[in-house]
């Protein structure tokens, strides 16, 4: 980490200690993103790490608090420090510190962090959705937003806003991926991240799917419904696939190979015939290293080339 930080320009002990903390959650809680991250630029990942960090802090705030507390009070706190922070231009807060110098060197939009935050708040009193459009406004703050947050640090050849919606609709292909493969555990937090109208097409309800995480089994009728999710998942994909050349040529490996990575948990999921509810896909440590080191072949070669026309000299610095 510290060739990164020295690499990013980060000099100061107090963000170089935040950017650490971010990077452990990153590497502790998002193995196949980070493994993603290790394809970018020094100079690169500890924004990429902050960002995640805060997410991953915030989610926890969320989903990991005691049984019969009430974590609003915190996620406030975390909102009021974050603004006041991006405010001054500073937070002592261990991981906003991090976040709030990210936000300024890269110029982040504010409204994507209280997107974001909307749809935390959203997981304290929202247990499910009657449609894809009540779903996609969840689906907007927890993961759009994450794309582009990163767009600024990913770099793009021509204009940032064409390539927004690719960055927005990776960032929901991760989500819904994540929807189907951890059905089971947010079942059991009480919650259904299915569009619940279209789970209705197939005879499926709630209930249905907590009788399938009782017995270990996946009815037909939820097989049929949760095919039907995966064939929206992979559309998304291909979108979003497209979206990959419109970015810097050195932060392409990286996403190209998250990309990968997160489309073949959807093929685990198939190939178990959507048994979600006893096993939790996961591509195997053999299979991320392949593409690990695939892209870091391509990574090298990007790093060596020339540099992509149309960005502005001081980013294509910051990338050398």
């Amino acid at each position: 980490m510290t060739g990164a930080l020295d690499a990013a320009g980060i000099t100061d002990p107090r963000l170089r200690e935040a950017y650490s903390r971010c990077r452990r959650l990153n590497a502790q809680h998002g193995r196949t993103y980070y493994l993603a991250t290790r394809l970018l630029t020094k100079a690169q990942r500890p924004a990429v790490h902050a960002l995640y960090g805060f997410a991953r802090f915030a989610d926890d705030i969320v989903d990991t608090a005691p049984p019969g507390s009430d974590p609003a009070p915190r996620l406030e706190a975390l909102s009021a420090e974050l603004f006041a922070g991006l405010d001054r231009g500073r937070s002592d807060d261990p991981v906003l510190a991090a976040v709030v110098d990210t936000a300024s060197r890269y110029g982040i939009r504010r409204d994507l962090f209280a997107a974001f935050l909307d749809s935390m708040r959203m997981d304290l009193t929202v247990t499910g959705y009657p449609d894809r459009e009540a779903l996609e406004t969840y689906v907007h703050g927890s993961a759009e937003v994450i794309g582009l947050q990163m767009l600024p640090v990913l770099g793009t050849v021509g204009d940032p806003d064409e390539a927004a919606p690719y960055a927005a609709a990776l960032g929901k292909a991760f989500q819904l991926t994540n929807f189907l493969r951890d059905i089971a555990e947010d079942l059991d937090r009480g919650r259904v991240y299915l569009p619940a109208d279209e789970l209705a097409a197939f005879g499926v309800d709630r209930d249905l799917l907590l009788w399938c995480r009782r017995h270990g089994r996946t009815d037909t009728r939820v097989r049929a419904a949760l095919a039907a999710q995966h064939a929206t998942t992979r559309r998304i994909y291909a979108y979003a696939r497209e979206g990959i050349g419109r970015l810097h040529p050195v932060s392409r490996p990286c996403i190209a190979t998250a990309l990968v990575l997160y489309s073949e948990i959807l093929d685990r999921i198939e190939a178990a015939g959507f048994a979600v509810f006893t096993h939790r896909a996961r591509v195997g440590r053999g299979r991320r290293a392949q593409l690990a080191v695939s892209g870091l072949t391509r990574a090298m070669w990007a790093r060596r080339g020339r540099r992509a026309a149309g960005l502005t000299a001081a980013a294509t610095e910051r990338w050398a």
